[in-house]
């Protein structure tokens, strides 16, 4: 039996005959950017995080960065992310014309360090953006208490955890500005690239409405340098019909993952995720950690598994962020990390069977290695 690592033909056939209809409405009514399947879409999705307002923008990438332009962030300015994650939280700070800061992420919950944070501070310093990694919650408490302290902005990356909670509060509204991304492959993924911003200041809302559709505060009429970040039509309609399952599929893919931790209960060799006492974690990916990943890839690939890899060089160490001077060793967790994570199967369509599978292969790559 082979094991994708995603497949999202099963997840969607149960909804595709009204995904659908709802996508024949807006070729229909011509709504193909912007409109009224957006603004439902809005509507509904700021209800699921409990926010005040969503704003359906292009992309994850572009929540970020409208995120930053809305708070005044440029150039001058640092904002302090982490090094383990996807290159976007970083992209967009440095489009603004910004300087990303890294600090380390805890070891055991993969998220910003709040130690390490208050360390990092300076002068330069506006914003702190902390990423809810894989699904799990940063520890927000201490980050925005050093937010408080020093006065600065704090936007969440969201965008690979949709429906996750902190202490009972749904992830992006604890900060300024929660950002979300709507790639396929997310807990609640669209047709294409897609991505929203969520916040309870009606000021902030405006500001990101303005910049999505060029700085236009009515047709012609702008009122500040913005972008072409709109949220299509057809895609909106899209999630709206996936939102209605996406508690439901959160709840099965936290099934899975505690199936996957028993079945790795007493192998040494493998360090599964951990869910940490504050969080509700989403489980977007179930990346374990193991020392010869190359031989868990050997075995996982001869037996038709599919697994992942986030992601193999922190961003620190791209080529692409050189010039900030950082080298092998500034940030030990994240770059152990970069190279003992594989992310393995895990979609709420899974079936235990197929959970059972999967470790089997993993326990039978490890059997005669190193513990973590």
């Amino acid at each position: 039996m082979k094991v994708p690592f995603l497949d999202l033909e099963v997840h969607h056939a149960p909804m595709r005959h009204e995904m659908t209809a709802a996508i024949q409405q807006v070729i229909e009514s011509c709504a193909f950017v912007g409109g009224a399947f957006v603004a439902a879409f809005e509507e509904d999705f700021a209800a699921f995080c409990e926010s005040r307002y969503a704003i359906g923008v292009g992309s994850g990438t572009e929540a970020l960065w409208l995120s930053l332009l809305a708070l005044g962030i440029g150039a001058e300015d640092e904002v302090i992310t982490v090094p383990s994650t996807f290159m976007a939280t970083a992209e967009a700070i440095s489009h603004c014309g910004a300087t990303p800061v890294f600090v380390d992420v805890e070891d055991g919950t993969y998220t910003m360090d709040p130690a390490a944070l208050r360390a990092a501070i300076t002068s330069r310093t506006k914003a702190i953006i902390p990423v809810h990694l894989f699904g799990q919650p940063a520890d927000m408490e201490p980050i925005l208490e050093v937010a408080r302290e020093h006065g600065l902005f704090v936007i969440e990356d969201a965008c690979q955890a949709h429906g996750a909670r902190y202490k009972g509060r749904r992830v992006g509204t604890l900060g300024e500005l929660g950002c979300f991304s709507f790639y396929p492959g997310k807990n609640l993924g669209a047709f294409g690239d897609a991505g929203a911003v969520v916040t309870n200041n009606p000021e902030f809302r405006e500001k990101i409405r303005i910049l999505r559709d060029h700085g236009q505060v009515q047709k012609y009429r702008h009122s500040m340098i913005g972008w072409n970040s709109r949220m299509d039509g057809i895609q909106a309609a899209v999630l709206r019909i996936k939102l209605r399952s996406l508690h439901a599929g959160n709840e099965s893919r936290r099934t899975h993952a505690a199936h996957y931790d028993r079945l790795f209960q007493g192998v040494e060799q493998v360090l599964p995720p951990r869910e940490a006492w504050y969080s509700r974690h989403v489980y977007h990916l179930y990346a374990i950690r193991v020392a010869d990943r190359a031989e868990v890839m050997r075995v996982l690939d001869a037996k038709g598994i599919g697994y992942g890899i986030h992601y193999p060089i922190p961003v620190h160490l791209q080529e692409a962020y050189r010039g900030l001077g950082y080298v092998a060793g500034s940030f030990p967790v994240a770059e152990r990390c970069a190279r003992e994570f594989i992310s393995l199967p895990m979609f709420p369509e899974l079936t235990p069977a197929q959970v059972e599978l999967v470790a089997e292969a993993v326990r039978e790559a490890v059997a005669a290695g190193v513990a973590v």
